[in-house]
């Protein structure tokens, strides 16, 4: 995976409006699940790829160092074989001085072709370093990114489940309902209303057998004295009758 693409990925992501996402997120809770696991997913590869970079910087680094290094210790033999030379040809051994001063020209050239070394790198490292930096950077936004739709999809979880558990409350009260003429304890009311309107017509109408049956032993009265003043009649005629006939009062 290229540096570049593992820059801009990270930089879509870390600008990445979460809200907007979820506006337009037919299922927001899965909407955030789903993106939770693209960012650890991204963070992942994203950890992999950055420390491979930083890996390649470390070995650019350390190669940087040992030209440098190199071009000292390259002009440390140059500066000893030189100095060997004025020596030597101080000493009138001509032909031994040319040979060390020889010498000295090849460590200058060498110094000088890993001074040229280490210099060609430092622009690369420091890319590099940039480079790195930027990764870190956006890394450490993923990151943060991702524990707030961590907290957000806790929070919408939450919310769910207590919008969740008051519509089974609404629900289950307004299944109980006394009012609502279609539930249970409706028909139930109606079907008891019922049966005391039925227990009340039976008391109605045994009342109504009673006073009947009072009303008739009051004729029976009537008749009977009727028969007591005919047989007062027979044995002793109107007048019998009438003083044998009990008072107003004494009825």
């Amino acid at each position: 995976m290229a540096k570049q693409s593992i820059f801009g990925r990270i930089s879509t992501l870390v600008r990445a409006n979460v809200n907007a996402l979820l506006d337009q997120a037919e299922d927001p809770q899965k909407m955030l699940d789903q993106l939770v696991r693209d960012y650890s997913n991204s963070i992942a590869d994203a950890e992999s790829a950055i420390a491979e970079t930083i890996g390649n910087l470390r070995l650019l680094e350390r190669d940087h160092q040992e030209d440098v290094q190199a071009a000292a210790e390259w002009g440390n033999k140059a500066l000893a074989a030189s100095r060997k030379g004025d020596e030597l040809r101080a000493a009138g051994n001509t032909g031994e001085a040319d040979k060390f001063d020889n010498l000295a020209k090849i460590a200058l050239q060498r110094q000088i072709t890993a001074e040229g070394e280490a210099k060609a790198a430092a622009p690369t490292i420091a890319a590099q370093t940039e480079v790195v930096d930027k990764l870190k950077d956006g890394l450490n936004g993923m990151k943060g990114k991702l524990e707030q739709l961590k907290a957000k999809r806790n929070e919408l979880t939450a919310r769910a489940k207590v919008a969740e558990a008051q519509n089974k409350v609404h629900d289950a009260v307004k299944s109980i309902d006394v009012l609502d003429p279609t539930s249970e304890l409706g028909r139930f009311e109606d079907k008891i209303r019922r049966e005391e309107a039925l227990a009340a017509g039976k008391q109605e109408l045994a009342a109504s057998s009673i006073d009947a049956q009072f009303n008739a032993l009051e004729d029976v009265g009537e008749l009977t004295e009727v028969e007591a003043r005919l047989a007062a009649l027979k044995v002793g005629g109107p007048q019998r009758a009438a003083i044998d006939a009990p008072s107003p009062d004494q009825v």
